[in-house]
């Protein structure tokens, strides 16, 4: 359910890398940074900054942005780090909702195909 280990972005100066040189785009409940890597694998990190609240609900965003990632790993194209940084308005939303937002943002990114996140929506709508 959680982002393995070889999918993770590690260390402060990669995250200021992909910060400052990658492309943004914001959604209502998170922000995704992505650019390329040169490890010919995807890596992603999560941060949620101290304005979502404590640290039990930075923690909780932070759970929930990395197990929406999770389905599409796999499908994302090789050589890119992403960051997806944790709004607010996360914590109230549902996970479905935040699933929802993910495919999108990655598919609008072209970072997946718009056929996988079509896919993906109606696999989720048949386990429900």
């Amino acid at each position: 359910m959680f982002v393995n280990r070889k999918f993770r972005l590690r260390g402060s100066t990669n995250f200021k890398r992909v910060r400052q040189q990658g492309i943004a785009t914001a959604h209502p409940l998170f922000v995704l940074i992505y650019t390329q890597n040169s490890t010919g694998r995807v890596r992603v990190g999560v941060a949620a900054g101290r304005s979502i609240g404590n640290a039990v609900q930075r923690n909780r965003a932070k759970r929930r942005l990395r197990a929406s990632i999770q389905p599409f790993l796999e499908r994302i194209q090789n050589g890119v780090d992403l960051v997806i940084l944790a709004r607010k308005p996360l914590l109230q939303a549902s996970f479905a909702q935040i699933t929802k937002a993910m495919a999108k943002i990655l598919a609008d990114q072209q970072l997946i195909s718009e056929r996988t996140y079509e896919t993906q929506t109606a696999s989720q709508r048949d386990s429900a």
